[in-house]
């Protein structure tokens, strides 16, 4: 299957939803034209190089820079990452993850924090940090910057319940063993892998 034919994703990002506002993201960034960068499939387990690697490092350092996220499920698969975060508004320490509210008016106590959500990190902000940052340590071990590591954009998905974590979390883990029909996967089988939680927006 060509680049040209691979399915694309609708965006589901919603025009006025704060995505500052405290809950559970899903996010997935590709490479650009899904080549493939950080290793390769081997018995059904991700092989990472050492782009990989260090990709894999960047995301395990992002709380460093921005203390309010909570890191959950990710992968670094040959041509993508597939990662969740939890956004707060104070330092998660020991706090679970929540799905995001719904968009109904906002309650009183959620109003009285408006000025906090808005100077909190979005997913766009954590998102764009992955990707300079990996990129960058990326290409000081190449000696070129002239190669880009990662596709314009990225596919995120508010996470509303606790179900639907459970899904994406299950779908991440399982994902280099389901490589050959993985959506991101220019050689996929003509069966690809659907998400079961894509139906509601």
């Amino acid at each position: 299957m060509s680049t040209s034919q691979l399915p694309s994703r609708r965006s589901i990002r919603l025009q006025d939803f704060d995505y500052r506002t405290s809950g559970v993201y899903f996010f997935t960034i590709c490479t650009p034209s899904r080549k493939d960068i950080f290793g390769g499939i081997a018995d059904e387990k991700m092989i990472l190089n050492a782009e990989g690697e260090m990709v894999w490092e960047t995301w395990h350092k992002l709380p460093q820079h921005y203390p309010t996220v909570q890191l959950d499920a990710f992968v670094v698969m040959p041509n993508h990452v597939h990662g969740v975060i939890a956004l707060h508004r104070q330092s998660p320490q020991r706090a679970g993850l929540r799905p995001a509210p719904t968009l109904e008016a906002p309650s009183a106590v959620e109003a009285h924090h408006a000025a906090a959500i808005r100077k909190a990190p979005s997913l766009a902000n954590i998102v764009g940090s992955l990707k300079s940052f990996s990129a960058r340590r990326i290409h000081r071990a190449r000696g070129t910057s002239q190669a880009p590591v990662w596709q314009r954009g990225y596919f995120g998905r508010i996470v509303r319940t606790g179900e639907e974590l459970t899904a994406i979390q299950q779908y991440i883990a399982e994902n280099p063993a389901r490589w050959s029909w993985d959506r991101e996967n220019p050689s996929a089988g003509a069966e690809l892998d659907a998400f079961a939680w894509e139906s509601k927006p």
